[in-house]
């Protein structure tokens, strides 16, 4: 806008007809305080002419807004790109939403809950705008790069065109009763597991037996995504374990990786209860190896293309609704991991392609969790009617895994028994039935990997070859082409430049 206005010197209408022709916005989160808000005492300091820019901008919103909704000033206030209050705001998302053709969500479900949610009243006066667009990832480093044995046996039965055209792994359904074809992949999985376990004692010390399950969570550490939950996870198999050491139990190596943002410290503290409750357990020699708990250090996409391909669970356990989508659930997906998960993000339309009986699905749906919390939830009844769960708060509460400091982790059961904002306590019973149905079927390989074999077949929704043709075709309003751009220095007359590269002068 300033450059087209200040610059160009071009009328004011005509310049936001051209800048909403050109932006669209794509929302990636449904957290109303992780959208972006900026102060107008620093807007006013560093970029006065855009501030007052925002300010006409906003001035011609109000007036739409005004006009469709003669009197409702709630609603005004509510759809304003200023924000009154104590300190004056700039909310970005309206401001994106305003000056965009465009706006989408990343899974369907997030796109609904967008329209029915955060951005309703944008949706209400602006339905066209609003689209979905389901994240996707790139098959040709999340498994021709980095899992290339079985990108190989793909082949076999395939070709090799599926790495464009993903779809084409439907045509592994008709192998998914192929007991030749399921010890090949089983024996590809095994061979990963191998691999992973090395490296894993090579970069940390530390020995992971290659023949239990893999139990994978690695993402940003953020209590929504329920690290915690996990956790709580372990202190229960780990507490039958003490109780019962000749139990019949299925061996378990549980990973969880990811960062957390400097600030925030209840991810940190999370971090640290969970290396807290490792030190223990893999201590534990009553425990041996039939349960071990691994923390992935600096987890980043070079180690993330060696554990995906290794993982046999994958979990994608946030609260339902919280999750925009998710593109780790689709990694693990593509690579033959299992998911275990709730209705949440790229879960939902992943549950569609796969079939319900090809992931492991627990807890509250959307409805489900927004009813308990208009009626009142209240976390500390579960605590009160769950020995597990009791047994388990208690001994992070008491000191258990923090004998050196045993009130280190009171904050983090407090907010649980007090608030508990994600529902872990709501869901909890659901996850560890869950969880004990994953551990059965994990004792019958084949049947095992008969739906791992499904969960590849079903994965070509999620390239982001068919992201990318559906922005270009919808949003961007160009035919989508895989020609290839040469680079720079290639003369497109020359057919024998390509391989050559620049020459100093």
């Amino acid at each position: 806008m300033r450059i087209l206005v200040d610059i160009e010197e071009m009328p004011w209408d005509k310049a936001l007809e051209i800048t909403q022709r050109a932006c669209a916005y794509t929302n990636h989160t449904l957290l109303p305080e992780a959208l972006e808000r900026w102060p107008i005492h620093m807007f006013e300091y560093l970029l006065p002419r855009h501030l007052q820019i925002i300010y006409d901008i906003n001035a011609y919103h109000m007036e739409r807004v005004a006009k469709m909704w003669p009197g409702d000033f709630d609603r005004m206030r509510r759809m304003s790109i200023i924000e009154e209050g104590h300190v004056k705001n700039i909310n970005m998302a309206h401001l994106s939403i305003v000056g965009s053709h465009a706006i989408n969500g990343v899974a369907a479900i997030h796109s609904d809950l967008l329209q029915k949610g955060l951005f309703k009243d944008f949706f209400e006066m602006d339905p066209h705008k609003f689209q979905n667009k389901t994240n996707g990832i790139t098959p040709r480093r999340w498994l021709l790069l980095c899992n290339p044995n079985l990108a190989d046996l793909i082949a076999e039965k395939l070709g090799e065109t599926w790495v464009t055209k993903l779809d084409e792994l439907r045509g592994l359904e008709k192998f998914a009763n192929d007991q030749k074809f399921l010890l090949s992949v089983a024996k590809v999985k095994q061979e990963n597991k191998m691999k992973f376990a090395q490296y894993l004692e090579s970069t940390t010390g530390m020995r992971i037996d290659p023949s239990a399950m893999f139990d994978v969570q690695v993402k940003r550490i953020h209590e929504y995504k329920r690290q915690l939950l996990n956790i709580l996870h372990i202190v229960t198999i780990y507490n039958r374990l003490k109780k019962n050491p000749s139990m019949d139990f299925t061996p378990r190596v549980v990973m969880i990786g990811g960062k957390a943002a400097p600030g925030y410290h209840m991810a940190k503290q999370l971090i640290k209860l969970y290396n807290n409750v490792g030190r223990v357990v893999n201590n534990d020699k009553i425990v041996g190896n039939k349960l071990k708990v691994v923390f992935l250090e600096n987890y980043r996409v070079s180690l993330a293309e060696k554990v995906i391909p290794a993982a046999d669970l994958s979990e994608q356990i946030s609260t339902a609704g919280t999750e925009a989508s998710g593109t780790g659930n689709m990694k693990f997906m593509l690579n033959g991991a299992l998911t275990i998960g709730t209705l949440d993000g790229a879960n939902v339309e992943m549950a569609e392609e796969m079939g319900k009986d090809n992931i492991f699905i627990f807890g509250m749906t959307v409805d489900e969790v927004d009813e308990l919390v208009k009626k009142g939830y209240k976390p500390r009844d579960y605590y009160e009617k769950n020995d597990d769960l009791r047994q388990a708060l208690d001994m992070i509460r008491g000191g258990f895994f923090s004998p050196e400091r045993p009130d280190l982790f009171h904050d983090v059961v407090d907010a649980l028994l007090n608030h508990d904002r994600f529902c872990l306590l709501a869901d909890y019973e659901a996850y560890i039935k869950c969880q004990d149905e994953v551990s059965a079927l994990y004792k019958d390989p084949m049947a095992w990997t008969k739906k791992c074999v499904m969960n590849i077949a079903a994965s070509g929704k999620f390239s982001s070859d068919r992201t990318i043709e559906q922005y270009a075709r919808e949003i961007w309003g160009v035919e989508p082409s895989d020609f290839v751009i040469p680079p720079p220095y290639v003369d497109p007359g020359r057919s024998d430049d390509v391989d050559e590269a620049p020459t100093s002068k």
